[in-house]
């Protein structure tokens, strides 16, 4: 598969991704014993801000490997 081809399937899985994460992120943050505690809250968007990244990290490898 060519690198332009692969780049353009990885940005709209990362787009996927993104939009799919921040759904789940919107509907977890909603639950009553989430939103009850500013502690759990607080560590909660740490986690899910940056969780994105690890899911994200495969597509980006595989969108930057060089042609076969």
């Amino acid at each position: 598969m060519a690198i332009r081809t692969r780049k353009f399937i990885g940005t709209l899985a990362l787009l996927l991704l993104v939009v799919v994460w921040s759904l789940l992120g919107m509907t977890v943050a909603q639950t009553p014993w989430l939103a009850s505690s500013r502690l759990l809250q607080a560590v909660f968007y740490v986690v899910a801000g940056i969780g994105w990244v690890l899911p994200a990290m495969p597509i980006v490898s595989w969108m930057a490997r060089p042609d076969a």
